[in-house]
């Protein structure tokens, strides 16, 4: 089922829930499922992903604490939809988020091998005092790495305004409805 839902992902660009979601509609037909998230637009995201997005957006977000603050850019394939308020909405959501949950990195890979080591001796120390056997600890540092990685990521983590979705399927979902590329460029979190 794994296999099928990233197959599908890679076809259309779409997320994973959304992914479920049509398989379910479809009674787990690839077929169907894929023209399901095709009539949803989600084709057209992957499409436009190769294109080059230079213009763009900086974004802030300060917290009503006025102790957080972040900033984003935002970039898309034209000033005009630079300049839409939809655009512009994302960005400021983007750029929540990172106040809000603190990401280390933009994707998953982008995690160097340096943090993930130093968590792993953490990890295992804490199973062997479990009495876990070396064994199941390598099974377990798999998804514990898996977990970390995609916890502390951008576009992996799960959107703070709506659960449901993360911020790469957030994405995914405007570039369906303005009909460009967009692409999450750097960030910067501050906080006193």
């Amino acid at each position: 089922m794994l296999d099928l839902i990233k197959k599908i992902r890679e076809k259309t660009g779409a997320g994973v829930l959304d992914v479920k979601k049509a398989l379910d509609e479809s009674g787990n037909d690839e077929e169907k499922a894929v023209e399901i998230l095709r009539k949803k637009g989600y084709d057209k995201a992957l499409k436009k992903a190769s294109r080059e997005a230079k213009e763009g957006v900086v974004l802030s977000y300060i917290h009503s604490n006025k102790k957080i603050g972040s900033l984003v850019k935002l970039y898309c394939e034209t000033d005009f939809v630079a300049r839409n308020s939809e655009f512009q909405e994302l960005g400021k959501d983007i750029a929540m988020q990172v106040a809000a949950m603190n990401p280390l990195v933009i994707k998953p890979e982008d995690l160097s091998q340096e943090i993930i080591e130093k968590e792993k001796s953490i990890w295992i120390a804490q199973l062997k005092q479990e009495g876990k056997t070396d064994e199941l600890i390598d099974k377990i540092l798999v998804g514990k790495e898996k977990k970390f990685r995609e916890e502390n990521a951008l576009l992996t983590q799960l959107f703070v305004k709506n659960p449901d979705i993360t911020i790469e399927e957030l994405i995914t979902k405007k570039i369906s409805k303005t009909g460009e590329n967009i692409q999450l460029g750097e960030f910067m979190r501050l906080e006193l």
